[in-house]
């Protein structure tokens, strides 16, 4: 069975990796020839607005489904009209703009940080004056790993970031002092068949996040997060793995931005989960049964940025798992990732702090 897969990051090829145990092949379309997942399935080397390439991605393909946001809506249209696409496009449309994504978040009753839209120098003004600083200003398309953002916390730096960000539609938002960042990754299926992982508590550094210990434990949060991902399901007749970032604040949950595909926050699911969350988005756009998502252990996941330590390194640690991502390293590029998965809280967090100091 083919699985078309837009985009052929290093989700797509962790995508690839847990289809072909279930028996499926999965097909990649990239404009890049070198991407991750071309080593490790078909790729069709072309622009993602491509028709030719869309319709041969399509073409005996079970269900398409994509591995970034950045995907034109154009092309969701083309390939719904050959095959299913899931999940849906108006989930990825919403996912795209950060206003539409703020504001469906306060229609669906999902807290947010105060935000305003910003298209002038002087929206900017009224928005500071009225929402308050400390705030971050930030590009509402096609930012992430903290591009795109610039934070305000006087008057004087309302002039720089305008200068900076000004040529593109903005938001501003609140800051929020926050005691923890979390996420909760579930997943529903074509037949509604729903679950979620754990919540994990993340930890960025520049905007990216650096790594992610799970589970993080807290009934009431965990309760929270569920219902706010119920709703976001229920709105969009959802179907794969949907991850919402949130702020802990105060015993409270503000959601910060909604991923509608597998999650970097994720990726401790493949040692630290019974199912991981790429086999169970498979199953889910496939209407398969989805797995257990119950954690096996206390796990953690270390992002591996602009280089790579050495593999003796980290496969002489207990319990830990390298995923790398066949690409050539850069400055804040994403080279691979590592896992552990423990028995105990502690055994794990003494891991972790070993793998934090790795160096090239």
């Amino acid at each position: 069975m083919k699985v078309g897969i837009m985009g052929a990051g290093q989700l797509g090829r962790m995508l690839a990796l847990a289809g072909y145990p279930l028996g499926l092949q999965c097909e990649f379309l990239d404009p890049n020839q070198d991407s991750p997942g071309g080593q490790v399935g078909p790729l069709i080397s072309g622009g993602f607005d491509d028709r030719e390439c869309l319709a041969r991605l399509a073409r005996d393909a079970a269900v398409v489904t994509f591995e970034f946001e950045n995907v034109p809506m154009a092309a969701m249209d083309l390939l719904g009209k050959c095959t299913p696409v899931w999940p849906p496009a108006e989930a990825l449309g919403a996912s795209q703009d950060r206003l539409d994504e703020k504001t469906l978040f306060r229609r669906l009753k999902i807290p947010t940080p105060e935000f305003a839209a910003v298209d002038g120098l002087e929206d900017l003004r009224r928005a500071a004056r009225r929402i308050g600083l400390p705030g971050i200003l930030k590009t509402r398309r096609l930012g992430y790993d903290g591009r795109g953002q610039y934070p305000l916390r006087r008057l004087d730096d309302i002039e720089p970031a305008w200068s900076l960000l000004g040529k593109a539609p903005l938001i501003y938002e609140k800051f929020i002092a926050f005691s923890r960042e979390v996420s909760l990754i579930g997943v529903r299926s074509t037949r509604g068949e729903t679950r979620f992982y754990p919540l994990c508590a993340n930890t960025h550094e520049a905007g990216i996040l650096r790594y992610t210990t799970a589970p993080y434990r807290n009934a009431p949060l965990q309760k929270q997060a569920e219902t706010y991902l119920k709703r976001l399901m229920r709105h969009f007749d959802y179907a794969g793995v949907l991850t919402v970032e949130f702020f802990v604040r105060r015993g409270q949950l503000i959601a910060n931005e909604m991923a509608p595909r597998v999650h970097n926050s994720g990726h401790w699911t493949i040692e630290g989960a019974r199912t991981s969350q790429f086999e169970n988005h498979l199953r889910a756009v496939l209407g398969l049964p989805l797995g257990d998502t119950a954690a096996v252990g206390h796990s953690a996941m270390v992002n591996f940025i602009g280089t790579l330590p050495a593999a003796g390194n980290i496969l002489r640690l207990s319990g830990v798992h390298f995923h790398s991502y066949g690409k050539e390293p850069r400055p804040n590029r994403k080279l691979g990732h590592c896992t552990v998965t423990l028995p105990s809280r502690e055994a794990r967090d003494r891991i972790l702090r070993t793998l934090l100091k790795l160096r090239a």
